[in-house]
């Protein structure tokens, strides 16, 4: 049966079903009832049969597989001249992470009989949802910006899925998203608020663990827009600890891009915006209020981690750089990497840090 949701603000519980709200009535993001884990030890790397991608961790999962190609298990890569390994995320079927989070909401879906999914977003996750409602054979509606990128806006369009293009912020392409959804358009398959999502992207943290030997690093510097996979590291770990399978947390390190970084101007950090002007060149974390701003803020405290915002100039010599070592990534991917030169530059990492960097999307995306 599939799990129930429960709202962990007020502890209202909802039935499983179609129909099951995306969001608590008292505005909190709901959770999953089940919390499965795995008993006994781990295998080790080389013993674990890892064809089935990231549903090799099928027992964190409280969903069943049903929609997938076998993603997942990226390659995790020494970067030396960076001083830290890159998580390869832009190698997924769609050429983003969202992959992690589309095959395990799209399955949610099936396993709850929806007929129709909606999205927003401002291209990876959108074309994400796309292919995956293509393979589940669900209909699918995804709400983009005016100005998406053509290469997103044609990788859902092939998938057969309809774009909605809304003029606007991204906070309207989001507001016109969630009026469809409470009009009965489609269940919300959002990448930001489903729970159904995070369960996916939380396997990027099981993933780097077992390539480590069942440890974990001493930090991971993940980009933050809404943060689903920033969070998705969180939970991963989390419960790697509850299970027992690994002693310790990684200090988990956002980037947010200048302009669009609520979660460095709670902390009061830093932020190297020369001209004071933000930046355009990250788009896909341009969101100025991310659905789950409150867990991010604990997951970096929790962690002993911390946030910065970067300009375009630490950006664009970040994204050559990667280019130029053979990693074809998009700007927004270039993000993290960026922010790990600061990051070093302020002391918060050490020289001799063990550090995970997931470049999250392809230069391909683009073109």
């Amino acid at each position: 049966m599939p799990s129930d949701l429960i709202c962990p603000n007020c502890e209202t519980i909802y039935e499983a079903g179609p129909n099951e709200p995306w969001r608590c009535s008292c505005g909190h993001a709901l959770e999953f009832i089940e919390r499965p884990h795995p008993k006994g030890d781990p295998l080790p790397l080389h013993s674990l049969d890892t064809t089935d991608g990231l549903w090799t961790f099928f027992e964190f999962l409280p969903i069943e597989k049903r929609v997938t190609f076998h993603e997942g298990f990226t390659p995790l890569v020494d970067a030396p001249e960076w001083g830290a390994q890159f998580k390869l995320e832009y190698v997924f079927p769609t050429g983003s992470f969202k992959d992690r989070g589309a095959t395990t909401t799209l399955s949610r879906a099936v396993e709850l009989g929806v007929d129709k999914v909606v999205e927003d977003s401002s291209g990876n996750a959108g074309a994400a949802i796309a292919t995956y409602a293509a393979r589940a054979g669900l209909e699918a509606d995804i709400y983009v910006p005016a100005d998406v990128k053509q290469s997103k806006l044609m990788a859902i369009q092939r998938a057969d899925a309809r774009p909605v293009r809304v003029e606007g912020d991204r906070e309207d392409v989001t507001a016109a998203c969630i009026d469809a959804a409470e009009s009965g358009e489609g269940w919300y398959a959002s990448h930001a608020w489903n729970p159904a999502f995070y369960a996916g992207t939380m396997t990027v943290a099981f993933e780097i663990a077992a390539q480590q030997g069942w440890s974990v690093p001493d930090a991971v510097v993940l980009p933050i827009g809404h943060g689903t996979l920033f969070l998705g590291a969180y939970r991963g770990f989390t419960l790697l600890n509850e299970a027992g399978i690994v002693d310790g947390m990684p200090r988990l390190l956002g980037a947010q891009a200048a302009g669009y970084a609520p979660i460095v101007d709670e902390l009061g950090g830093e932020t190297t915006d020369e001209d004071g002007e933000g930046t355009d060149i990250a788009d896909g974390i341009k969101i100025a209020e991310p659905a789950r701003k409150d867990e991010i803020l604990r997951a970096i405290d929790e962690t002993g981690g911390d946030a910065i915002a970067l300009g375009s100039d630490p950006i664009e010599t970040a994204l050559d750089r990667l280019h130029r070592g053979g990693f074809y990534v998009e700007p927004t991917c270039a993000v993290a990497p960026a922010a790990l030169e600061e990051f070093r530059e302020l002391d918060v990492i050490d020289a001799d840090d063990d550090v995970v960097v997931p470049l999250t999307g392809s230069g391909l995306k683009t073109l």
